[in-house]
């Protein structure tokens, strides 16, 4: 070929390809999100084609002048196409590529080319993918579970930081953690990455299987004396324990709890209708000595769960003094409440309550026709109510301390005078059954009182001639 036909095919090529200004920028997305990928160009036409690619993944989508487009197979999910380019930024210049449902392996560098004539743009841009994985995604309590935040392809440089619902997680500023398993660290735990002054994060749910009830170890539980109490102690859904057990445990030292004695009035056994993952417990009635450290436990895929819970046990205690009632809202274990009020609760003929009155504190004061009303103890903790305890004058006999007298009722004189007449009716009874007795057993032989009778009178008619002579 001569110099001169070289140097105008040197000349053409200079043309066309001196305007390729190629422009690398970086988009940094969470996986499952839409990443837009930009390419803009400062000359307009409306026949200019387009021309989307991927390093090592081929064509992605490009436009002909004639304004055919095309998509790369590879880019539909399920029958619909997740790559496009809005023509409504056409008249812009604006050619971004839109990618939907962004996945780990969208990762890459993308090429987007844009031909408008005379011009040729070219521009650049690495795709970043960041990716939460837990590992495995329900495990079992007390195993260990990997936590990695994974970003494709990696860059350079890059700074991690952990959140576990919402909150920061000490330490947690690398790409991977290793954890235990527990209840405290269910939830969702999100992954923040930045790099090259872009900024995105990912999450993902960690559900760790056991005991979800009680939800926390050494939980504490409220129950009125007499009444009925549940200890919960419930495991994840579709878990079958074996070999539960309940406990009562008796601490003797800050390492070891002995077991005690179950309470007479404890019940474990399973009804029919019980979910077989349900191993609660129930003690019905609660007594003062009832309370204190319970424990549950079952063995799941090899492994023994347990959950210890504490019971505390609430009563009113009452006192009489002169002109007044005083009541006393007493629990075996008060650190956790922070306030008490009282509501008097009475009822209308028709049977309508109403709260007549609230009033504050521990202990009240009260009179005698007000405590024939009910009175309702309700304790608070930092949270909310923690429980609360109803107090009748006819029910307060077993109720009431050492050393404390209760109020007598009006109704003891009546309540002596009919059993007494009631001892009277039966000793009266008692002699008409045996008088009654004895009768049966004399007309039981009718001859031989006749004949008894015979002789004594022939006997008594003797003696009388015998003293006429």
């Amino acid at each position: 070929m001569r110099l001169p036909e070289l140097l105008c095919g040197g000349i053409f090529l200079f043309f066309f390809i001196s305007d390729v200004r190629p422009e690398k920028v970086e988009v940094l997305v969470a996986a499952g999100s839409q990443a837009v990928l930009p390419c803009k160009c400062r000359s307009l036409s409306s026949d200019s084609a387009i021309i989307w690619s991927k390093e090592r993944g081929g064509t992605v989508w490009r436009k002909q002048r004639s304004g055919l487009q095309y998509r790369g197979s590879s880019w539909a999910q399920k029958g619909t196409q997740r790559v496009q380019c809005p023509h409504q930024q056409f008249e812009r210049g604006d050619f971004s590529l839109q990618i939907d449902a962004v996945t780990k392996e969208d990762g890459g560098t993308y090429t987007c080319m844009v031909d408008v004539g005379r011009w040729v743009t070219q521009s650049v841009v690495t795709l970043r993918v960041l990716t939460v994985s837990v590992s495995p995604s329900v495990p079992l309590w007390g195993n260990n579970v990997s936590l990695g935040c994974d970003v494709s392809p990696r860059p350079d440089e890059a700074s991690f930081r952990w959140r576990l619902n919402g909150s920061p997680y000490v330490p947690g500023t690398s790409s991977g953690l290793v954890v235990n398993a527990s209840l405290r660290l269910s939830g969702n735990w999100s992954c923040e990455v930045t790099s090259g002054g872009r900024r995105v994060e990912a999450s993902a749910p960690l559900t760790v299987r056991g005991i979800l009830q009680p939800s926390r170890e050494d939980a504490r539980l409220y129950a009125a004396v007499g009444s009925a109490a549940s200890l919960p102690c419930i495991f994840s859904p579709g878990l079958k324990p074996s070999e539960s057990l309940w406990e009562k445990l008796k601490p003797t030292s800050l390492f070891r709890s002995a077991v005690d004695r179950l309470p007479a009035s404890f019940s474990s056994s399973s009804s029919p209708a019980q979910l077989p993952w349900d191993k609660s417990a129930r003690l019905d009635p609660v007594g003062l000595e009832d309370e204190g450290r319970y424990r549950c436990s079952g063995t799941v895929e090899g492994q023994r769960l347990a959950r210890n819970m504490k019971l505390i046990v609430a009563q009113i205690v009452q006192t009489k003094e002169k002109g007044s009632v005083t009541l006393s809202c007493q629990l075996s274990d008060s650190s956790d409440v922070t306030k008490y009020d009282w509501v008097q609760t009475t009822s209308d003929p028709n049977g309508t309550e109403s709260v007549r009155s609230v009033l504050k504190g521990k202990t009240v004061r009260i009179s005698p026709e007000s405590e024939q009303n009910q009175w309702t103890c309700r304790f608070y903790g930092k949270q909310g109510v923690l429980g609360n305890i109803t107090h009748q004058a006819q029910l307060i006999g077993g109720l009431t301390g050492p050393g404390k007298s209760s109020v007598p009722s009006r109704n003891t004189p009546t309540v002596v005078g009919l059993s007494l007449l009631l001892l009277v009716l039966l000793l009266v009874l008692a002699q008409m059954y045996k008088n009654h007795q004895r009768r049966k057993r004399i007309f039981q032989y009718p001859a031989l009182e006749t004949m008894v009778h015979n002789i004594s009178n022939e006997r008594e008619e003797k003696n009388r001639n015998r003293a006429r002579k």
